[in-house]
């Protein structure tokens, strides 16, 4: 949804960045450390995902179309209280698309991250099925951290305990009705809040004031990719693409306008960077690469089903986290000191390489990783964590090389840019797999609040 330049989350905001006519995000609060570390020592208020594409999908035929389009089955056993992680791939067992799908009546359907891909279907497949596009009319705030549920609870005044993870229920906020959903991308426990566009200042201003006591900390919109990779969360644009906007692919022409009009990018030349650069087919993964095969279901028929089955049969490759050398990631930096007669390396300075580009307004960079001179996977996503103090990254390791400790060689830079070899070496997946994971957390560990008895 749009926010205007005195919206409530421009309070505190250090800096402000204007996406689109009278549309305005807060970019930076107290810098990415800070803001970064609220999702483990208190919690963190995020509104980055109001630029989701939201789109429902409804009608007699809605679940036949999900279970068509969609690797995942039955969507017709989804409760009006859950909510799925939901995956369309191509032909090839490629990822077309994958985000969060939430049941909010009988047969409709609230997507996030599906279309345009899925509205693509809805459109071209003939069955009896409407969609709609709501990104505009809906708020869309996260609260991530140990506190989350305690600063919740204070602003609505009521009980949410019993919302287990990635299940959602409506509650009141001041009178207003809000949707709160249990998920979050750092890993810990965590929340989202769905609700009327209207009611998007006050619930936020509500919340942060209630937050306050916890030690609420805002997040900008610039550093809030940051936490994906640490959480353990593979995600598109960050660690991988999708091949949709390829020549090479039926949704080509239907998807880049979509992608033109949201990201502002007509040429797909400037977004590939990294070693992986020789090649766009290195970006483009299967649920395998990414450990998400456990959400293939092979009991239906579904676009991709037949290449899915094949690799499913001897899955190549797996996830895992690389924390890389500092002793390497320091020569990249420092050669951009070493006078004109030397050329640099690609900058690596950046906290994360996602989005925060110098050259254009988005750039995905993913690199080879070898082990004895044979390449073994690709990586993408490099961050810097601050909770860990690492630098990491994801990457899609063959399965006979991915244990933990292993030692491997990261090769840094763009094709036709000088390029260096920095070392990794492969750590546990998840990387922040602690107490309040949020998958696994019991919130029966935190007092109930009094006021909900």
């Amino acid at each position: 949804m749009k926010f205007g330049i005195n919206s409530s989350l421009m309070e505190g905001a250090f800096t402000i960045l204007q996406m689109g006519k009278n549309n305005y995000f807060p970019y930076d609060y107290t810098g990415a450390k800070n803001e970064l570390l609220g999702c483990r020592e208190s919690a963190w208020i995020g509104i980055f995902l109001n630029i989701s594409p939201v789109y429902d999908v409804y009608g007699p035929d809605v679940v036949k179309l999900l279970n068509y389009v969609c690797v995942n089955t039955d969507f017709g056993k989804v409760r009006n209280d859950a909510a799925r992680h939901a995956i369309m791939c191509n032909e090839k067992g490629q990822m077309l698309a994958d985000g969060v799908l939430v049941k909010i009546a009988e047969n409709h359907f609230r997507t996030y991250w599906l279309a345009p891909v899925l509205a693509y279907y809805v459109e071209r497949l003939g069955m009896n099925v409407e969609g709609k596009w709501v990104r505009d009319d809906e708020y869309f705030f996260q609260i991530d951290g140990p506190k989350s549920l305690e600063i919740l609870e204070k602003a609505c005044q009521c009980d949410l305990h019993d919302i287990r993870f990635a299940h959602h229920r409506m509650a009141k906020i001041n009178g207003m009705d809000m949707r709160v959903l249990r998920l979050g991308m750092s890993g810990a426990l965590a929340y989202e809040v769905h609700g009327p566009a209207e009611d998007a200042d006050e619930v936020y201003r509500l919340i942060r004031e209630a937050g306050k006591e916890f030690g609420i900390r805002p997040l900008g919109y610039r550093h809030y990719c940051a936490n994906h990779t640490q959480g353990g969360y593979p995600n598109q644009y960050i660690h991988f693409f999708y091949p949709y906007l390829t020549s090479g692919e039926y949704l080509a022409g239907y998807c880049a306008d979509y992608f033109n009009a949201s990201w502002g990018i007509k040429d797909m030349n400037q977004i590939w960077k990294g070693s992986c650069a020789d090649d766009m087919e290195n970006y483009f993964v299967t649920p395998y690469e990414v450990s998400w095969g456990y959400l293939v279901n092979f009991n239906h028929d579904f676009i991709g089903k037949d290449a899915l089955e094949k690799i499913s049969r001897n899955p190549p490759c797996t996830c895992v986290t690389l924390e890389w050398n500092a002793d390497d990631i320091a020569d990249v930096f420092a050669s951009q000191f070493r006078g004109s007669v030397v050329e640099p390396y690609e900058i690596i300075d950046r906290i994360r390489d996602f989005g925060d580009s110098e050259n254009a307004p988005y750039q995905l960079r993913m690199n080879k990783v070898f082990l004895n001179d044979e390449r073994i996977g690709k990586e993408g996503g490099r961050s810097y964590d601050y909770y860990h103090r690492r630098m990491i990254s994801l990457a899609f390791i063959e399965q006979k090389y991915a244990a933990v400790g292993t030692d491997v060689v990261i090769l840094w830079g763009t094709p036709a840019t000088p390029q260096k070899e920095i070392r990794a070496k492969i750590a546990t997946f998840p990387y922040y797999n602690e107490e309040y994971r949020n998958e696994t957390f019991d919130t029966e560990r935190i007092p109930h609040p009094a006021f909900g008895k």
